[in-house]
């Protein structure tokens, strides 16, 4: 179908308008149906009797965006599972699978194994959170490092340090900040409700802006309505001026806080300016999770009102295949096909596809998302959907991946390669 060489035109393509706006206007379904040219390998007008391809309506995406993820946990599950799916299970087995396991040379075997799924479904960028503040810190930013060299030009790799803020007042913290720095990373930790919250954030954000770091937290991923640390992370970033960006993920605790509570949180971080990042199927299997008891509460945060204030919202993949998550596969369709059941991102379905392309762009700081003549022809063609019923209801193992014009092998990389590790 995609020609090895060449200039071609796809004819009659829908991409949603979200991400495809500079290529016409939307119709009554939010797609724009538009011809695509494709020239040594950027989106760019054709020649005069070129190649042309007809899509016969098919939907054509950008490369997708995935902005959280954990690619230093991946593919544990096999060695290290969750002995009872509670986040407490889970972080108990991951440390000790970290303690025993977590050479550089694992880590970096399993981060290749999720980058290559992920290529294969057609993600171009991927921010992944790495466990930092112990002995093994140094060799597990080092393989990050070594995999975002091997991938670039395929997939854009930001790493984030994940630790607790409780430790930002020590010297370690402040060494980290520096090992961040040094490998061009996000300053990143996981906050509780501390009653000195307000000064450690402070002097989080400082450190930050001292080395010019953008930052990331883990916020509020509970069900407990007194957890409310993304308010205090808004106040801290309009009282301090800090300019960088800064993204919050989860924020699960909005779903059980009170309405105004709640509502005038969203306000604050609207005006701070925040970027959110919901993690959908990792919450729900985390969540409300107890023995023998149908789970009655569930931890997606509150997206729609957060679009209705202007807030940037992603979804993302989280964890995959490790005791935070026992599934998933680093694949952004099926986060949005999901994140659209779980969270009601329909009825009507028009701008949410934002959320999987241009707004996480925009929190990473990168440009991707969105088809923009001249840029690269980093494409996810999806012959078989034609609706946005028919893109959100199958996986479409059929879709073929453009990079730079060109087709890509779309095989998956085989469970049994990760046996060794385990």
């Amino acid at each position: 179908m995609i020609p090895a060489e060449g200039p071609y035109r796809l004819t009659d393509a829908r991409v949603p308008d979200a991400m495809g706006d500079a290529y016409g206007e939307p119709d009554p379904d939010a797609f724009v149906r538009c011809d695509i040219g494709v020239v040594e390998g950027r989106l760019a007008p054709v020649p005069d009797g070129a190649l042309e391809i007809p899509l016969g309506g098919a939907i054509v995406l950008p490369g997708l965006v995935d902005c959280h993820t954990h690619l230093d946990k991946g593919h544990i599950w096999a060695r290290q599972p969750n002995p009872d799916g509670s986040f407490m299970g889970a972080l108990e087995a991951v440390r000790a699978d970290r303690a025993h396991n977590w050479t550089g040379a694992d880590v970096r075997a399993r981060m290749e194994f999720s980058l290559r799924a992920a290529y294969a479904r057609g993600t171009v960028a991927v921010r992944s959170h790495i466990d930092s503040g112990d002995h093994r810190t140094a060799s597990s930013w080092q393989a990050a490092s070594d995999a975002r060299a091997a991938w670039a030009g395929r997939i854009a790799l930001q790493m984030v340090s994940l630790t607790t803020l409780e430790t930002v007042e020590t010297p370690e913290f402040t060494e980290l900040a520096d090992l961040v720095a040094a490998h061009g990373g996000v300053l990143g930790a996981v906050t509780f409700p501390l009653p000195d919250n307000p000064e450690r954030i402070r002097r989080f954000l400082s450190l930050a802006a001292d080395r010019g770091l953008e930052v990331d937290f883990h916020c509020d991923e509970t069900l407990e309505p007194r957890s409310n640390t993304l308010g205090q992370i808004a106040d801290a970033v309009i009282e301090t001026g800090f300019a960088a960006r800064v993204q919050c993920g989860h924020c699960c605790s909005l779903t059980t806080m009170a309405e105004a509570e709640a509502a005038r949180t969203l306000d604050q971080v609207a005006r701070a300016g925040l970027a959110i990042v919901s993690l959908p199927m990792c919450n729900l299997y985390l969540q409300d999770r107890q023995p023998g008891r149908t789970p009655r509460h569930r931890g997606v945060t509150l997206v729609h009102e957060m679009r209705a204030r202007g807030i940037s919202v992603s979804f993302a993949s989280d964890n995959t295949r490790d005791p935070f998550y026992a599934y998933g596969d680093l694949d952004m369709l099926e986060v949005w096909r999901e994140a659209t059941r779980i969270a009601h991102l329909d009825h009507p379905i028009t701008g949410w596809a934002r959320s999987f392309g241009p707004n996480p762009a925009r929190a990473m700081g990168i440009e991707a998302g969105r088809l923009v003549p001249g840029g690269p022809a980093d494409l996810v063609i999806l012959p078989g959907a034609r609706s946005w019923t028919e893109l959100l209801s199958r996986p479409h193992p059929d879709r073929i991946v453009l990079r730079q014009g060109r087709a890509i092998d779309t095989t998956l990389p085989n469970y049994a390669e990760l046996d060794r590790l385990m």
